[in-house]
């Protein structure tokens, strides 16, 4: 197994920027529906995001974990701003963070709904998700009632190697980019959570998206 390495960055590999072809994502989707995810299947950002908003209710809890491809959609403002929903992150930020932690981990780590992407999606249906500082894993793990990924078609690789390979060669350099541009920090994958199957029926839904979305 790739032993990840977060000492040197380097150009992002652009062959982790192809899209997965209808064959692979099918063979994808049906390999995660057998490890108990329900997947859809988008045919573009438009339909992701109609489809993401039919499963959440209005009023419902919901915790974002921090995802380029939700605010591509506009998700994340339809979250955060509408009033709709019972949105967890504005909240969280507003709190004291020295004053208010042991509110704010709880807060976030049992959220009814816990949404936002993935960086890599196996052929066989296993999914990772890599994290500086881990705060949607737990939910996303066993904490949330219910779990929404949404995944451009870029990120489905044939097994977990490459989906380690993608996370080091592709996703790192971007998501340092990202984050200098933004808060002028860096980021490390300090954390990597790898499902490969769920026990609680009907818990975990993933989208696919044919289309290039987030890194």
């Amino acid at each position: 197994m790739l032993n990840i390495q977060t000492d040197t960055i380097l150009a992002p590999n652009r062959e982790f920027a192809r899209l997965a072809n209808d064959e692979q994502i099918e063979r994808t989707a049906k390999a995660l529906e057998a490890n108990n995810i329900h997947t859809l299947i988008a045919e573009n950002g438009e339909e992701a995001k109609r489809l993401f908003f039919e499963l959440v209710p209005d009023g419902s809890e919901i915790f974002l974990g921090a995802s380029v491809t939700l605010e591509t959609l506009g998700i994340k403002d339809e979250i955060d701003k509408s009033g709709r929903f019972d949105a967890l992150r504005p909240k969280m930020f507003a709190m004291n963070r020295e004053t208010q932690g042991r509110e704010i981990r709880k807060l976030g780590g049992t959220p009814d709904y816990a949404a936002g992407s993935v960086q890599a999606v196996t052929e066989d249906g296993q999914v990772l998700i890599a994290s500086n500082s881990g705060s949607q894993l737990g939910p996303y793990a066993s904490g949330a009632g219910k779990v929404i990924w949404v995944v451009g078609a870029q990120k489905i690789v044939r097994d977990l190697n490459e989906g380690l390979r993608r996370i080091q060669e592709y996703n790192y350099p971007l998501e340092e980019q990202h984050m200098q541009q933004l808060y002028g920090v860096g980021t490390h994958i300090n954390k990597v959570l790898i499902v490969n199957g769920e026990l609680r029926p009907n818990r975990i839904t993933m989208i696919i998206v044919k289309e290039e979305l987030g890194f």
